[in-house]
């Protein structure tokens, strides 16, 4: 807590093309916390990522806060807090700088393959519910439509080829990671200095939710882990 004792404001920004519900069993206590979501905004198609972080920081309202950034938003956050002074800033299941990167978005930058994702077919999410087959296809499809809802072309191509061709090859000062060893996205064996979750994919955000209601308090009040190797919390 602050010195006055007043409540430490924290923004959430989630992950590629999500919504904030992907944070909807994630509760810090009140009288300690304000919490806010951050949604995306669909950018111009040749809008630089600074430039997109800079129009985020508009929507930052509170002084000093804590900024917690899923993934891609994990990337957006570490811009945004450039040009902000923050408590805390911290990423989940997301990447410190481009060494982080798996081989194959480092292979997708190469060579400009990423461009040739369709990314036209996130309009069809809901068709794919009404096909589905098979409860784990059925479970996958609504979990696509509850939490991927921003299906718009322009945002997904700006978001891969920022995510890709990221330009980072420093991490910032004292940026915490929590990071799931199981995560199929990020490898964890790519990823440097974190808070390794067990067991954790790259969606823990949402299946491992108590994990977080456990250990984001301290982290976000003590920061204690930002200069220790790989820390394995189950």
């Amino acid at each position: 807590m602050t010195g006055d004792q007043s409540p430490i404001h924290v923004y959430f920004m989630p992950g590629m093309a999500a919504n904030p519900a992907i944070f909807e069993h994630i509760k810090l206590p009140e009288d300690k916390f304000r919490v806010h979501y951050l949604k995306w905004i669909i950018p111009d198609p040749d809008e630089s990522l600074t430039d997109y972080a800079l129009r985020m920081n508009k929507h930052i309202k509170h002084e000093n806060p804590v900024l917690i950034g899923v993934s891609f938003g994990g990337v957006v956050v570490q811009e945004m807090s450039k040009y902000l002074k923050l408590k805390r800033l911290i990423i989940i299941s997301s990447v410190k700088c481009r060494d982080e990167l798996p081989r194959r978005m480092r292979f997708a930058a190469i060579t400009g393959f990423f461009r040739m994702i369709p990314t036209g077919l996130a309009g069809y999410v809901d068709y794919f519910e009404k096909i589905a087959f098979g409860d784990f296809a059925k479970k996958r499809a609504k979990l696509y439509k509850k939490y991927l809802s921003v299906k718009n072309k322009v945002y997904l191509d700006w978001a891969i080829k920022n995510m890709v061709l990221w330009d980072c090859d420093k991490p910032p000062e004292n940026i915490i990671h929590i990071h799931g060893d199981k995560d199929e996205i990020f490898p964890f064996r790519y990823i440097g200095d974190c808070i390794r979750v067990k067991g954790g994919t790259h969606v823990m955000v949402i299946n491992r939710f108590r994990w977080f209601n456990e250990h984001l308090p301290e982290i976000i009040l003590e920061g204690k882990i930002k200069k220790r190797k790989k820390t394995q919390i189950e």
